[in-house]
């Protein structure tokens, strides 16, 4: 039926509210609440069409209900005509981002390594990884190679 609740559900609470408030005063307190829920209902409608009012006819078609977040997401983001779920769009903003280039340069910056050298170091380590071979200058974001040594980390003494 209505808020998921079955026939023996509904009988239940007729039967308890006939118990609970009496036969005679129960048809008065159900025109009550029927009262108070016609009240909220134009109450919530003259507020809604205040707020068209007020929008303008740019915003002729604005329904409240965009305003819950999936729906939201649902009509703005995933209205791809080519992709069955909308991923297109993301897609392409994801494609603008490069997350590997990016957290180099922060590593690097950590680091103290200077931005020129680390553009040319992310692009060598970058086409190094590519082909399968290493660089001059080793790409930060990676593990350390067991096999190779390499350069070995700093040691503080103050720290241990």
């Amino acid at each position: 039926m209505f808020f998921d609740i079955g026939p023996l559900e509904l009988v239940a609470i007729v039967v308890l509210a006939v118990l609970v408030f009496g036969p005679d005063k129960l048809p008065k307190l159900i025109q009550d609440v029927m009262g108070f829920i016609r009240k909220v209902r134009e109450f919530s409608d003259s507020a809604k069409e205040d707020i068209r009012r007020e929008l303008g006819p740019e915003f002729k078609d604005f329904e409240f209900e965009d305003l819950n977040p999936k729906t939201f997401i649902r009509k703005n983001l995933m209205s791809g005509e080519d992709d069955e779920y909308g991923l297109k769009e993301l897609k392409e903003i994801g494609s603008t981002f490069d997350l590997r280039k990016d957290m180099a340069e922060v590593t690097d910056a950590v680091n103290g390594v200077k931005p020129a050298t680390a553009a040319a170091g992310t692009a060598a380590a970058g086409a190094a990884s590519a082909s399968g071979g290493s660089s001059a200058t080793p790409d930060r974001l990676r593990k350390p190679d067991p096999a190779d040594p390499g350069e070995t980390p700093p040691f503080d003494s103050d720290a241990t």
